[in-house]
């Protein structure tokens, strides 16, 4: 589908979920790392804040289900990404909803979206009205939840965060659960 069209398609979407017809939440994943890169670092004026380099670390991947109105909903791996931790995602997402409206999930066009393991469960959501929707190739500026990891990565994790993957781990899951209390962000 073309970029423009599915762009008509998730308006008329969000539309429908402004005026209650319905759930629209987008849905990623993202790995940190202390390999991260660090945009800043406060410290005193003329002293140069030297953080050590971390060549390997581990990796905490999240994956999220984000809406406009800002819940948000995530579980962590500390493994690969695969179909199955996917699939598990959204089986949790699923049954942890409370809501009788028909939900719309918006994703890329990741390997672990399109595998066959992934499509044969696609049946099973949508009869509990969930109907996974996917962007068109190469448009990430489509999927909101893609501002999350910006702003978590960037502006909202801290420079000791780094210190060590514990440190890392804690104040990422920090964030994600008081986001929209502490951590916010406005989608017009």
């Amino acid at each position: 589908m073309k970029f423009n069209n599915f762009s008509n398609i998730l308006n008329s979407l969000i539309e429908m979920e402004r005026t209650n017809k319905c759930e629209l939440f987008y849905f990623d994943e993202s790995g940190f790392s202390q390999k991260s890169n660090l945009p800043y670092c406060w410290g005193p004026i003329g002293v140069q804040s030297l953080r050590p380099a971390h060549s390997h670390s581990k990796r905490l991947n999240v994956l999220g289900f984000l809406s406009r109105q800002g819940k948000l909903s995530f579980q962590t791996t500390e493994g690969r990404v695969t179909t199955d931790t996917v699939i598990d995602a959204f089986e949790h997402f699923i049954n942890a909803r409370k809501n009788d409206k028909p939900c719309f999930i918006i994703l890329d066009n990741a390997s672990f979206h399109r595998s066959a393991k992934f499509k044969q469960k696609l049946h099973e959501w949508l009869i509990n009205d969930v109907l996974v929707c996917y962007l068109p190739p190469y448009s990430p500026e489509l999927n909101i939840i893609e501002i999350l990891w910006k702003k978590v990565k960037y502006e909202w994790l801290p420079c000791e965060a780094f210190k060590t993957f514990e440190d890392l781990s804690i104040n990422i899951k920090n964030i994600l659960n008081y986001y929209g209390e502490k951590f916010t962000i406005t989608f017009a």
